[in-house]
């Protein structure tokens, strides 16, 4: 039997989804804050991340280790990471230990220390990461090829800048997390085995009392830069492409996503198969959609030698443009059996099933469950797809290399 999909808005506006599952032996939650670097000052670029990981060196009465110490004793699993809009933190654990593990959570999110003397050690982590992506430039290619197809901030990289984040002080950190962790846009995910009522309490107790401030949405730059090439000192050449689409709250967007599939899903894939397989261009190319709230575009990414750069480059973009005049039905027949098998993944794994419902919840404003997106699977066609992508082309291609 489906599971059912609850969901309750806070006073403060704070938002609470869950998808309760007694089959299973595990709980997962998601928090999507609404504090991503697209709200980093001028002069600040990396600010969001290094309040993110000045947020986990102590919350309420726990020091940094005690606040560690007690999710590994309740055997959270987590993770966090910083996006273009949202800071996303997700834990997983069993069953019983899920309600402790939001608790947890709660004084991290709402009572971090942030504490003025380990600013230095988070501020060294920061630049480390931020150093890491010149070992490697597909990761640094990509960054820059964001940047590049969206207007700021939305193209920002959340590793932020060496200076920026060396002028960085306390008191930046601390205004940050005052202003953007605020429960207004706040939205709680959670799936797997627990009580719904006992959960709605809980997040009543931890969360009520939040008090919400509004905070302006940033404003988008004009114009968008055009593609070029990148100087780096390697033997390898990394190619880039990017073209626009529709986002993820379209109605078309599941035509799109079939589409990118068909072009970059599997061995069986376009890309794989004339790019690699048969030319021996490249040892990695792939197609993805990436998509935002309001925007959303398809990236291509292909890895080669310098003197095969060119023709890598060629035979990539006419692969997209052939993709402009349709796809067969047995292409469409190897993507769904792909598709099946992950939605059935998904929905033994609660981790996977969190983050999809906090990520409708952002995009649609409501969450659909598995039965719902099989439905919408089952009902794409090479008719729809070939009707979307006449209207849809691959177009606007630029690139960078």
């Amino acid at each position: 039997m489906a599971a059912e999909i609850l969901s309750k808005k806070l006073e403060n506006g704070m938002v609470l989804v869950g998808e309760p599952t007694k089959a299973l032996e595990s709980a997962a939650f998601t928090f999507l804050a609404p504090a991503g670097c697209c709200f980093d000052p001028p002069g600040r670029a990396g600010l969001a991340s290094l309040t993110g990981e000045m947020m986990l060196r102590g919350a309420g009465s726990r020091d940094s280790r005690a606040w560690v110490s007690d999710l590994e004793n309740l055997g959270v699993e987590r993770g966090e990471s910083v996006g273009v809009a949202q800071s996303t933190y997700h834990g997983a654990t069993l069953r019983d230990n899920v309600y402790a593990g939001i608790s947890l959570f709660a004084d991290m999110l709402r009572r971090p220390h942030l504490p003025a003397d380990q600013l230095e050690a988070g501020r060294s982590a920061c630049l480390q990461e931020l150093r890491s992506i010149d070992d490697e430039p597909s990761h640094k290619l990509m960054i820059e090829l964001r940047q590049r197809q969206y207007p700021d901030p939305w193209g920002r990289s959340s590793l932020g800048e060496d200076a920026s984040l060396r002028a960085t002080t306390i008191d930046d950190v601390r205004k940050f997390h005052s202003q953007h962790y605020r429960p207004g846009n706040m939205i709680l995910a959670i799936a797997g085995n627990f009580d719904w009522k006992r959960m709605c309490d809980e997040v009543e107790k931890l969360f009520g009392d939040w008090e919400p401030l509004d905070v302006a949405e940033p404003t988008s730059s004009n114009g968008h830069s055009s593609g070029d090439h990148i100087p780096f000192q390697s033997n390898q050449s990394h190619v880039g492409i990017a073209y626009p689409t529709i986002p993820y709250k379209h109605p078309d967007y599941f035509q799109a996503w079939a589409a990118v599939g068909v072009l970059s899903s599997g061995s069986s894939s376009r890309l794989f198969t004339e790019v690699r397989e048969k030319r021996g261009l490249c040892y990695t190319v792939y197609a993805s959609l990436h998509t935002q709230r309001d925007r959303a575009s398809v990236l291509c990414y292909a890895g080669t030698t310098a003197e095969r750069a060119q023709e890598t480059l060629d035979v990539t973009v006419d692969e997209l443009q052939k993709l402009g005049k349709g796809i067969e039905q047995s292409e469409l027949d190897r993507l769904k059996a792909r598709i099946k098998s992950s939605l059935i993944m998904q929905q033994e794994s609660t981790s996977s099933r969190s983050g999809a419902l906090g990520r409708d919840w952002y995009h649609l404003g409501r969450a659909r469950s598995l039965d719902e997106v099989g439905k919408l699977v089952d009902a794409l066609s090479a008719e729809t797809i070939n009707g979307f992508l006449e209207k849809n082309p691959p177009s606007e291609l630029w690139w960078s290399r």
